[in-house]
């Protein structure tokens, strides 16, 4: 849903419940929020800027369009892309970490995906409860990452508009060889920016990430802004405070990953009164263990549990 951003402090500080074991559960502190620029799918750069209610019909999603198309991603495919030259840097270990993260989202161990399969496309616009009808999001029975891609073609740009991030996107679908619409239907592409870089104005435009849609002359694009949040140093952009480097950019990516797969073109997809299925829950973090380790994952909105939800 597209919603003001809110503005950084100048200090990056979260208060939250210290994890215990595989799924502990942290809460963030309230940050006071500046107007700035509007993107969709935004994650306000403090967890507690948009601190939702755990549990509130006000927060019930519905679906803004009836096509059948854009709505959502049934079967969710994830392009990595790690865009610069500059990624012979990686000091936090991002590109290891995000991809390990996807290849461990499916089958029976992720349950933090089964959330997603209670909404779907083709269905009256309005609805709130797909039950039988309409064509799901399907929880993946292998890994969606679908591929990776370093373009050490070039540096990126120290400060890349949102022009430029989608053109990136673009460059990826034909790397891909996702030349016409019908890849694209499923298609997220991640632009991972490296370290020291400034996309759209990070930090200072207020958001962790972002995700959207561009034009393209392989159809439209949905795409993710990710920065390197690791840049902000530990509890930045989630609601743990355990000191872990990658916890941040884990809840951040997980966060725009849902709501990519439940609004993919945005904002014909679910939205409710927070916003898309994850603006609704920034105040929760999970730390979850698949197959190939234990991640931050953000809680969800689920309209079937009525609540936040970190597991479906």
């Amino acid at each position: 849903m597209r919603t003001p951003l809110k503005a950084a402090a100048h200090t990056l500080t979260a208060l939250a419940l210290a994890a215990l074991g595989t799924t502990a559960l942290a809460t963030g502190a309230e940050a006071q929020p500046v107007p700035a620029a509007a993107h969709f799918g935004t994650k306000a750069l403090h967890p507690g800027a948009a601190q939702r209610p755990t549990a509130t019909t006000n927060n019930t999603l519905s679906v803004r369009s009836s096509a059948t198309q854009g709505v959502v991603s049934p079967t969710p495919k994830v392009y990595l892309v790690f865009w610069g030259s500059q990624w012979s840097s990686d000091p936090a270990g991002v590109a290891a970490d995000m991809q390990n993260m996807f290849k461990g989202l499916y089958g029976s161990q992720d349950t933090w995906g089964t959330i997603l399969d209670q909404y779907c496309e083709g269905v009256a616009k309005g609805t709130t409860n797909c039950g039988t009808k309409g064509v799901h999001v399907q929880h993946p029975a292998t890994t969606p990452l679908a591929g990776v891609w370093f373009d050490n073609s070039a540096a990126a740009p120290a400060s890349a508009t949102s022009t430029q991030l989608g053109a990136e996107a673009g460059k990826a679908a034909a790397h891909f060889g996702n030349t016409t619409q019908a890849p694209n239907l499923n298609a997220q592409y991640v632009v991972l920016s490296p370290t020291g870089t400034h996309p759209d104005g990070f930090p200072n435009s207020g958001f962790c990430a972002w995700h959207d849609k561009t034009s393209s002359s392989y159809g439209t694009l949905a795409y993710t802004n990710m920065p390197y949040i690791p840049d902000l140093g530990a509890g930045a952009c989630t609601t743990f405070t355990d000191g872990r480097m990658l916890s941040g950019i884990e809840s951040t990516e997980t966060h725009e990953y849902a709501e990519t797969v439940t609004d993919f073109w945005p904002s014909i997809g679910w939205n409710g009164g927070g916003g898309e299925i994850g603006d609704e829950c920034q105040n929760l973090d999970a730390y979850v263990t698949l197959s190939t380790g234990t991640f931050d994952l953000q809680g969800l909105w689920s309209n079937s549990a009525n609540k936040c939800v970190t597991h479906g």
